[in-house]
C-alpha cells in the first residue's frame, strides 16, 4: 500500500467524483478555540466517502473479471458506494448487509440496483459464510470495506484534496480529525498525508463503546471490541482495525480520540445550523471531537472530515431536537 496507488485511484476518480470543499463558521471556531475547518465527505455520491473506494477498487478489477460481478459486506454507505459504482460499470452487485441497518440505506442500496441479503449481526449469523455461498456460486469479486489496497487507494484521495486545499487556506500545521472504523479512510488520509503535506497528522476518532482503534494504538496490537453492535454510530462499527490499514495507522496516526454519542449528535445539530449539512452520527465523531476534545488536539487549527451524511429522519429529528 503507498501513494502511487492513491495517485493512480485519483486518475480513475477524475470525471466521477466530487471534489468536496472544506467549510469553515465562526460559531464552531468559539466552541472550539480554534479554527475549525470541515470536509463534507456527507456531500459525495451516495451520501459518503465510501463512494471513493467502491469506484477505486470496481474500476481496478479485469474487464473479464469485473463482469461476473462484486460483492460486499456492508451497514450501508460501502453498500451504497459499491452498488453505485458497480451500476456504472454495468455490472452486477450483491451486498450483505445487517438486518438492523439503518432502513434508508438499505432502501438506498436497492434503489441502486444491487442485489440486497440481510444477516442476523446481533443474533451472530455470519456475512463470511453467506458470501462465500453466494461469491462461489457467482464467481462475484469481494470488496472488502476497508481491508483491501484499492479501496484505502480511493478513500486516499480524500487526503490529497485536503492537502491541497488546507495550503491554499494556508493551513501548515494541523490534526485532521477522521471518524473511523476499520480505519480504510484514516490510513488512505494518512498516507496522502505523508506525501503532500508532512505537517498535518492524521487521528482517528470513534464513539465510546466502538474504540478499538484508539485502544489499539495506545496498545500497540490489535484490539477487539467486546460488542459488535449497537449504539448509533453504525457506519463505523466495526469488530478491531484491519490487517492492512493498523500498520498504516500505527506507524503515522496520532493518538485516537473517544466521543460520546451525545456530543456526536450535537455535532449533528451544530453541522446543520452552522454550515447547512447533514451528518450522520458516524460520520459526525470527528467534527465532536474537533469541537468538544480540541484541547487535544495540536496546531492552530484542526480540521475534520464528516464522512457521511445517511441519517434516517428521526435519528435526525432527535440530534435537532436536542438544540431545541
Amino acid at each position: 500500500m503507498n501513494i502511487d496507488l492513491i495517485r493512480a485511484a485519483a486518475r480513475r476518480l477524475e470525471g466521477h467524483v466530487r471534489h468536496t470543499p472544506l467549510l469553515s463558521s465562526p460559531f464552531l471556531d468559539d466552541i472550539a478555540g480554534k479554527r475549525v475547518l470541515v470536509k463534507p465527505e456527507c456531500l459525495q455520491h451516495t451520501g459518503s466517502f465510501k463512494f471513493r473506494g467502491g469506484w477505486s477498487a470496481v474500476s481496478a478489477l479485469d474487464p473479464d473479471i469485473r463482469k461476473r460481478g462484486v460483492i460486499a459486506f456492508s451497514s450501508g454507505n460501502h453498500a451504497q458506494g459499491v452498488a453505485m459504482a458497480a451500476a456504472a460499470h454495468g455490472v452486477p452487485a450483491v451486498i450483505i448487509m445487517p438486518a438492523d441497518a439503518p432502513r434508508m440505506k438499505i432502501d438506498n442500496t436497492r434503489a441502486l440496483g444491487a442485489e440486497v441479503v440481510l444477516y442476523d449481526r446481533a443474533g451472530g449469523e455470519s456475512r463470511e459464510d453467506i458470501g462465500q455461498k453466494y461469491s462461489e456460486a457467482r464467481q462475484l469479486t469481494l470488496i472488502k470495506p476497508y481491508d483491501d489496497p484499492q479501496v484505502i487507494a480511493g478513500q486516499g484521495t480524500t487526503g490529497l484534496e485536503i492537502a491541497a486545499q488546507a495550503r491554499a487556506e494556508g493551513v501548515e500545521t494541523a490534526d485532521v480529525l477522521v471518524c473511523c472504523g476499520g480505519g480504510g479512510l484514516t490510513s488512505g488520509i494518512a498516507l496522502a498525508l505523508e506525501a503532500d503535506a508532512p505537517d498535518l497528522r492524521a487521528r482517528p476518532c470513534e464513539p465510546q463503546g466502538f474504540d478499538d482503534t484508539t485502544r489499539s494504538l495506545a496498545s500497540g496490537k490489535i484490539e477487539r471490541n467486546t460488542t459488535l453492535s449497537g449504539g448509533i454510530c453504525d457506519a463505523i462499527v466495526t469488530p478491531e482495525p484491519g490487517k492492512l490499514t493498523f500498520p498504516i495507522l500505527s506507524r503515522l496516526c496520532g493518538p485516537g480520540i473517544v466521543v460520546t454519542e451525545d456530543q456526536a449528535l450535537d455535532a449533528m445539530a451544530l453541522a446543520f445550523s452552522r454550515l447547512k449539512i447533514v451528518v450522520e452520527p458516524g460520520g459526525a465523531v470527528a467534527l465532536a471531537a474537533a469541537l468538544f476534545h480540541s484541547q487535544e488536539t495540536k496546531g492552530d487549527a484542526v480540521i475534520a472530515v464528516c464522512t457521511g451524511g445517511n441519517v434516517d429522519p428521526d435519528m435526525f429529528k432527535t440530534a435537532l431536537n436536542r438544540t431545541s
